[in-house]
């Protein structure tokens, strides 16, 4: 498809545009809501009380899509941000719309066990594309939208049919009787995503909620899903690609342009980061460590999403916005040079970050309750982005 045609097309899958000092108007979610995937089929629970070192968790927030066709692999190659002619059987993605903006963050597999359920289906045409369940139908009519005359099928899977499963600190044993294992190599550690037919992986772990995914997913920095990488936001800016789901030496795709030139010519100054917040009095935290609860029995679902974040006694640009998170830990998108100690190009070592600095933001809008946050850098984060500025 010519890129004119391309862009002007998915000129009407355009987000509506967020703004980074915008005010919250989205009701806090409780505390019961904080520990809850955010797709379809997820339950209300209350934060764990603690992280699990082991464990099999069902993902409701995630949905899988059947793609397959003889056009399946060119096409999905076009779309998305990585390149699927790399070797593996999994590749994590972004799929952007024309002005590099990110509408998805997925996972494209190569079905190999045909969970999508296809008739005789050739294995290097049969693909399961893993998204955000509330972003599901979305993104099937997007590529229903954009596959024109291309030979292939695209069907949202029901749950009972295709299910998505985490599991991690199982000795490293990437075998499963029943499903199909890959890892997930957004960051270190993260442990083995499990696609099955709709029943239990047959692990050696016990089974837990997926709140205990969730807050590792926190603990490690690593977003997931619409609600903590958001429709509009910049891919780079989401880690998508230190999270290995940009391919810089491939082809054309929608919204590569903008992609490539803040890759080479730009600086990314805003970066989701995981975050600790504490009480107004209480000691400023060194670590990333959960608790359940912080100050007089607050957390992180009293938060509204993209509640601004403010330097305490010091105005000007916020420096930040919160997303999502649980307990005491969430992730924000944070600028680098204000609430890290991260040099960015061209810049001094501390010329910006100031040590002893406290930011702060507001639960509930602005007479609501006040409290502090503090972002923490994980390492792959800091190697990736001190090998991105050399």
């Amino acid at each position: 498809m010519p890129r004119a045609q391309a862009q002007a097309r998915a000129r009407a899958f355009l987000p509506r545009p967020t703004h980074f000092n915008q005010r919250q108007r989205q009701r806090p979610l409780s505390t019961s809501a904080a520990g809850a995937g955010a797709g379809a089929g997820a339950t209300a629970v209350r934060a764990p009380e603690a992280p699990v070192p082991a464990g099999l968790a069902p993902l409701p927030s995630r949905r899988l899509l059947s793609v397959a066709g003889p056009d399946a692999p060119k096409f999905l190659q076009r779309m998305v941000t990585n390149d699927l002619t790399t070797p593996g059987t999994v590749h994590y993605a972004g799929l952007l719309n024309a002005h590099g903006r990110v509408l998805h963050d997925l996972f494209i597999y190569n079905d190999l066990l045909n969970i999508g359920g296809r008739d005789q289906p050739d294995p290097a045409e049969n693909y399961l594309l893993e998204v955000d369940a509330d972003e599901a139908k979305r993104l099937e009519k997007l590529i229903k939208f954009y596959k024109l005359k291309a030979k292939l099928d695209v069907r949202v899977l029901d749950p009972e049919q295709a299910r998505v499963w985490q599991v991690w600190g199982g000795g490293g044993d990437e075998s499963v009787p029943n499903g199909m294992v890959v890892r997930d190599g957004r960051a270190p550690a993260m442990g083995f995503r499990v696609l099955t037919a709709g029943q239990k992986p047959q692990v050696e772990v016990d089974e837990v909620g997926e709140e205990m995914y969730t807050l590792r997913r926190y603990l490690h920095g690593v977003a997931e899903g619409q609600r903590e990488i958001l429709n509009g936001s910049l891919p780079l800016e989401s880690n998508l690609d230190l999270c290995g789901g940009v391919g810089f030496r491939k082809g054309c795709y929608i919204g590569q342009e903008l992609t490539i030139r803040t890759k080479h010519r730009g600086v990314v100054r805003k970066r989701i980061l995981p975050c600790v917040l504490y009480g107004e009095g209480e000691e400023r935290p060194t670590e990333l460590a959960y608790k359940p609860t912080f100050g007089k029995g607050l957390d992180a679902g009293l938060v509204g999403a993209e509640t601004s974040i403010q330097r305490v006694a010091k105005k000007g640009r916020s420096p930040g916005k919160w997303l999502k998170g649980i307990g005491n830990v969430g992730l924000a998108l944070c600028r680098l040079e204000i609430m890290t100690d991260v040099t960015l190009p061209g810049e001094e070592p501390g010329e910006s970050f100031q040590p002893d600095a406290e930011f702060s933001l507001v639960a509930g809008g602005d007479e609501g309750t006040p409290m502090r946050i503090k972002a923490f850098v994980p390492e792959w984060v800091r190697k990736g982005v001190s090998e991105d500025t050399h």
